[in-house]
């Protein structure tokens, strides 16, 4: 591995990382302190990175943006929850 993949895979996991206290949170509570319109357009981008990421081969920001949209996505369907009750 060299220095640029290492800082990528470095910086992905603490991009990473800082979604997991949240989302382990929101699991807990059943409830997300979260802006609503912040996590749509969140889970938005980072799913179209991972897309754009996955057509350029490039697996370290592939892994960062799927994994930073599955935690927001876990953070939006419960959000979405809250608001029908």
């Amino acid at each position: 591995m060299n220095g640029e993949s290492l800082i990528g895979l470095v910086g992905m996991l603490l991009l990473v990382g800082s979604w997991i206290p949240q989302t382990f949170e929101t699991i807990k509570t059943k409830k997300c302190p979260l802006n609503l319109q912040f996590i749509v357009i969140y889970v938005t981008a980072s799913s179209l990175l991972t897309l754009y990421a996955y057509f350029q081969r490039d697996w370290i920001f592939f892994t960062l943006n799927f994994l930073a949209a599955f935690q927001s996505a876990v953070n939006l369907i419960v959000k979405l929850g809250e608001k029908r009750v």
